[in-house]
């Protein structure tokens, strides 16, 4: 199968460079189109040439032995009659009857000498020369005035020796019947070899089908292929084509679009990064100072201010949330150094992200139940690491107290299946689609005072296309409370 599609690849190749390069895709097809039609069209007609051919040789064969039977019997009825007009006049002496026989006897030598000079064979040139002689012996005997016994006996064995040879040229006539008939098998079998081997031009006109094909096909693929990566944000890889000019045509515009893409995107992440870490400074030093006067340590607070201090606590973390978010999101839209994948301990890489957690789980009293076999997966770790991050800090948020969150992971055809289920209110039918939406957020849970960002699933979502992954949202059948998300990945995409 290797060398199959190697040998197609360098005939395209070859056709490609030498013959093809610069047409547009509608010369190529109707290019691709005559040289498929055009054996076939050649084989259908030779072959039709060949049995109308056949067809003649059949008729004249046909032809031929119905004039040859029908001059044996022409012959053989014009001998018995010269035969019994012979006879006749030697007993009755009529010279009508004498004319009978003249007659017959003239139609008979013409037919025979026809015969003997349509065939041109040797034996019955001899026997044509060997009845003649016959009958002018019977002629002479007819003229002579001898005994009439002595004479009809003569006469009769005279015509005994034409019946002989009468037999001799039957024979002959059944060969060349049968040579006929041989003639006509043999040129049958030429024609249905013949037809056979214009049907050998199929298999060379579906290699022709299948090479334009692929010269057309082939070209669609890899833009295509090119379009899927530039859609889950590879913009590092330049876009060249070398086939058809609509294809570069195409291909020029694509990468024109990719280096404006991966400018974009550069500027995106530069900014974000940027003005992430400008806000992070000032917040930390806010936050510090807010936890001071929350926790009186620069001197007591009346209520009102202990009251307004809270409102400025929460309001931080709340920004320190939407900050760690943005980072986050960065990891989305910077595909510059995040694109190398590599062999991932699905296990270890779900350790960490719990050890990251432990202080949420505790707070609320979590158990974390897994059930994991031992897999090994092809990707990026990082993102997925924060994909893992974002639904377990879901998972904790929407948890009750003393709740207990599953997680499950196992190889299904080529592909790791994660779940992970917690039993919190669970999501209603017509908001999980929109949970996946940017910025847009969820009920709060009561026991968290800080709003959610409205990114955490916008960026699952957008980091499992680019790992070639899925998510599907599904509620637990009543009576449990719950909600069970579960991805798919590949285990070598």
């Amino acid at each position: 199968m290797l060398v199959s599609g190697s040998f197609k690849n360098i005939i395209t190749h070859y056709i490609n460079v030498l013959f093809l390069r610069g047409l547009s895709i509608k010369t190529l097809t109707l290019l691709g189109f005559s040289l498929v039609l055009l054996p076939l069209i050649i084989a259908l007609l030779y072959s039709s040439s060949q049995v109308n051919h056949l067809a003649q040789q059949g008729s004249q064969a046909i032809f031929n032995v119905a004039e040859l039977v029908e001059t044996n019997r022409q012959l053989s009825a014009s001998a018995n009659k010269m035969q019994r007009f012979a006879g006749q006049y030697i007993v009755l002496q009529e010279s009508g009857l004498l004319t009978f026989y003249q007659e017959n006897k003239s139609d008979f030598t013409e037919l025979l000498t026809n015969k003997a000079a349509q065939y041109q064979q040797a034996e019955l040139n001899r026997l044509s020369t060997q009845i003649i002689s016959h009958i002018k012996a019977i002629d002479k005997l007819l003229s002579e005035k001898a005994n009439q016994q002595q004479t009809l006996s003569d006469i009769e064995q005279k015509f005994k020796s034409i019946s002989q040879d009468m037999q001799q040229i039957e024979l002959l006539s059944d060969q060349l019947i049968n040579q006929q008939v041989e003639y006509m098998q043999s040129s049958a079998d030429k024609v249905t070899t013949t037809i056979w081997q214009s049907l050998a031009i199929i298999p060379f006109s579906v290699l022709l089908a299948v090479i334009f094909a692929l010269l057309i096909l082939r070209p669609l693929r890899q833009l295509s292929s090119k379009i899927k990566r530039l859609e889950q944000g590879h913009f590092e890889d330049k876009i060249s084509f070398k086939g058809t000019k609509e294809i570069k045509e195409i291909a020029d515009a694509l990468e024109l679009m990719r280096s404006r893409l991966h400018s974009l995107e550069l500027q995106k992440s530069s900014f974000i990064r940027h003005i992430s870490h400008e806000l992070k400074t000032p917040l930390a030093a806010i936050r510090e100072g807010t936890e001071l006067l929350y926790d009186n340590s620069v001197g007591s607070l009346n209520a009102e201010q202990q009251e307004v201090t809270n409102i400025i606590k929460l309001s931080v973390s709340r920004l320190q949330q939407l900050i760690e978010d943005l980072l986050d999101f960065n990891i989305v839209l910077d595909s510059t150094s995040l694109q190398d994948a590599q062999q991932v301990n699905f296990t270890n890489l779900l350790t960490q992200c719990l050890k990251l957690r432990q202080l949420d789980i505790q707070s609320k009293q979590l158990k974390i139940s897994t059930e994991c076999q031992a897999l090994t997966l092809k990707t990026n770790s990082k993102q997925l690491s924060v994909i893992l991050d974002n639904l377990l800090s879901n998972a904790i948020k929407y948890s009750p107290i003393n709740g207990e969150i599953t997680i499950t992971a196992q190889a299904q055809q080529q592909q790791v299946v994660i779940s992970i289920t917690d039993q919190g209110p669970g999501i209603e039918p017509e908001l999980q689609q929109k949970v996946f939406e940017a910025f847009y957020h969820g009920p709060t849970p009561e026991q968290s005072p800080i709003k959610s960002s409205g990114l955490g699933l916008t960026i699952v979502k957008e980091l499992l296309m680019r790992l070639d992954g899925d998510i599907n949202i599904a509620n637990l059948s009543p009576p449990e409370h719950g909600l069970t998300i579960q991805l798919a990945l590949p285990v070598n995409p």
